[in-house]
């Protein structure tokens, strides 16, 4: 398959009439906003469109620039950010915002090459922007796209070992022409047509140019993933006489980094510590422990986790360390709490 000007026309012509609407999108007579396609591209890391798409809404009304999101408070950048999950992501937005105003003026830079040095953009990224927002021929593979050349030119090697054959593919393949177009409209391709289960066939542009048509359910081939371990812990809900529960803020680096947490033992693989162990990497020392019933289960990229919860309560109000807080059970939408978090709370409430 050689005619590649050919097949972009008509891959375009078929994106024109089947382009899925999406809060970031324009038509093709309107100038992307940069911002809007970067913050939509580091949003859609790792998450789908329709979870996206509410989150993007709200990051846009509250910060409608790249300026306004540089002027935030991380805080409140994570506690926009939670539920959406990977909040590396959410930390290297604000970064590269105020990065993008200090060192570029406030201007997105339209070359792969510069938009790397950026914090949070990798390859993928820096091609989307490149491509959508400047109209340059910037390759841009995500998992779609990966699945869609593997069919449309019968790759048989299985992933990711085959992602260098398929990514020289996509730069073959992308157009001088519409390369925006072009990429949404690869994507589009492999989310509506070219699915991971039962391909539309039949109904898709490329159908009389794919050579692995005949075996698309088996393509492409996919090497074995390593086991996710398991992690486990204690979390410590410790309440004071207003009934307000100690928070704790998490370093800045690693996993959930800068969000609020229920204070908890480390995560390690393993049997739980013992109760002497665990107790002495409370935030407060207690007299005395109870358990609640139940165990919090949480999966990260690599790990499952699961949480036992433990609670005591103060005589007073205690001063707490300096990365800790006090926090009322209904003020809790107020804080970063991840999702894990969140459970951590809601099995707390519930038995207490």
């Amino acid at each position: 398959m050689k005619d590649y000007m050919t097949a972009a026309i008509e891959l375009l012509q078929w994106y024109d009439t089947n382009y899925r609407s999406m809060p970031w999108r324009v038509s093709s007579s309107q100038k992307p906003n940069p911002y809007f396609v970067w913050m939509s591209e580091v949003m859609l890391q790792q998450t789908t469109v329709a979870t996206a798409g509410p989150y993007f809404k709200r990051f846009i009304a509250r910060w409608p620039t790249v300026a306004d999101m540089a002027r935030a408070e991380l805080g409140e950048v994570l506690l926009g950010w939670a539920g959406l999950g990977y909040y590396a992501r959410a930390r290297n937005l604000h970064k590269c915002a105020r990065v993008i105003v200090d060192k570029y003026g406030g201007q997105f830079p339209d070359h792969e090459a510069e938009l790397l040095k950026l914090p949070g953009i990798g390859r993928y990224t820096a091609a989307a922007i490149s491509a959508i927002a400047f109209g340059r021929p910037a390759a841009v593979m995500d998992t779609n796209v990966e699945r869609v050349m593997a069919r449309l030119h019968s790759v048989l090697d299985p992933l990711p070992a085959c992602k260098p054959i398929l990514y020289s593919h996509v730069s073959d393949m992308t157009p001088t022409f519409r390369p925006g177009d072009f990429a949404q409209a690869v994507m589009d391709l492999g989310a509506t047509v070219c699915t991971v289960r039962k391909p539309k066939c039949g109904i898709c542009p490329w159908m009389k140019r794919c050579q692995g048509k005949n075996m698309a359910d088996s393509i492409p081939l996919k090497g074995s993933k390593p086991k996710r371990q398991t992690r486990r812990g204690i979390a410590f809900w410790i309440t004071n006489p207003t009934g307000a529960v100690l928070l704790r803020r998490r370093p800045e680096k690693g996993l959930l980094g800068g969000m609020m947490e229920v204070p908890s033992t480390n995560w390690v693989e393993g049997a739980l510590p013992d109760r002497k162990t665990a107790a002495m990497a409370a935030p407060l020392q207690m007299a005395a422990w109870d358990e609640i019933s139940g165990t919090v289960r949480h999966t990260f990229s690599h790990f499952h986790l699961e949480l036992n919860v433990v609670t005591a309560s103060v005589d007073r109000v205690h001063t707490v360390p300096q990365d800790c807080m006090w926090c009322q059970p209904r003020e809790f939408e107020k804080q970063a709490l991840p999702t894990v978090m969140r459970k951590v709370a809601r099995l707390a409430i519930t038995n207490l």
